[in-house]
């Protein structure tokens, strides 16, 4: 089950319902759980009922919660978070805080306006910090306080330090010499990237043309297909708009080591218990009550109130 942000924990703390929605997907079939994303430390950021991980209460109600997934017969991730250059200086958070808005350089995102806090304007620029290994101390607390939890794993912060546009640094915490940090860590990169305007990572790649001779070109282009026979001693995991046909073909042809799928699993707590059976994916989305912050009177509605299938 991929991460999926439902913005479920008002206070900061993780809660009972939030312990209700992840039993429920373990006890669906979901054989491991990435979780949503967990803030490392207060934080200016544009998500106010994201949840937490930098105190004892909040380490409590994690470890309450991976006890459960575990019993359930399920493991479970952490997706601990640092939202960097797009952390607000006058957003409640941050200034609770008593910091400014850290980051590496100096360098502002490009894009709209900042969600959830009406009247300020789009993104400004953040403060460079003087030491970088403030921010790491912080993810290791984190990364410690995640591993008292029992979750099964945990990570995210490396790119950021990896991204051409928010890392222009000419010291020991240059992007350059980061690079060769890749060397010595398994992790989850983000090689996609191109999200809040950050550059793709470009670790390995492979260049497609988008545009020959002045013009726009499309192409229908099947990356697995494509790519997946030069993957020799890694494992590959094939997520975005999976269907469960799908992911049973990718695995029995030897396409795919895993499959991981988000929004179906939103809607549908027992979705491979409905594949096994062949029941169909028919709940109807609740769209406006995806992320609580949207509708602050009931944290269970468009969360945990979607019915199983009848077996």
């Amino acid at each position: 089950m991929s991460a999926l942000a439902c913005d479920r924990a008002p206070g900061t703390v993780p809660n009972d319902v939030m312990d209700e929605y992840y039993v429920q997907r373990a006890i669906g079939g979901a054989g491991l759980i990435i979780s949503e994303r967990i803030l490392t430390t207060q934080q200016g950021t544009e998500w106010p009922h994201a949840s937490r991980i930098w105190n004892s209460e909040q380490v409590s109600a994690w470890e309450k919660i991976t006890d459960d997934v575990h019993a359930a017969g399920s493991h479970i991730y952490a997706q601990l978070w640092h939202v960097g250059r797009v952390s607000y200086p006058d957003a409640p958070e941050q200034k609770l805080a008593g910091v400014p808005a850290y980051t590496l350089t100096a360098i502002s995102v490009r894009g709209g306006k900042f969600r959830h806090v009406h009247g300020l304007p789009g993104y400004v620029t953040p403060t460079a910090i003087d030491d970088p290994w403030t921010i790491i101390k912080q993810f290791k607390e984190a990364t410690g306080n995640a591993k008292k939890t029992g979750f099964d794993a945990n990570g995210y912060l490396i790119t950021q330090f990896l991204d051409i546009n928010s890392n222009q640094r000419t010291d020991q915490f240059s992007r350059h010499w980061l690079k060769s940090l890749v060397k010595m860590f398994a992790v989850m990169l983000s090689p996609a990237g191109g999200y809040n305007d950050a550059d793709k990572l470009n670790l390995a790649h492979i260049t497609l043309y988008v545009e020959f001779e002045g013009k726009k070109r499309a192409a229908i282009h099947d990356i697995v297909e494509s790519y997946r026979h030069l993957i020799k001693n890694a494992k590959v995991f094939v997520n975005a708009g999976v269907t469960p046909e799908e992911s049973t073909r990718l695995i029995s042809d030897g396409k795919a080591d895993a499959i991981s799928i988000g929004f179906s699993w939103t809607t549908h707590p027992d979705l491979v218990k409905r594949t096994q059976h062949g029941k169909p994916l028919n709940n109807i989305p609740d769209i406006p009550h995806l992320q609580w912050g949207k509708s602050e009177k009931d944290l269970r509605a468009g969360y945990t109130d979607y019915p199983e299938a009848e077996y």
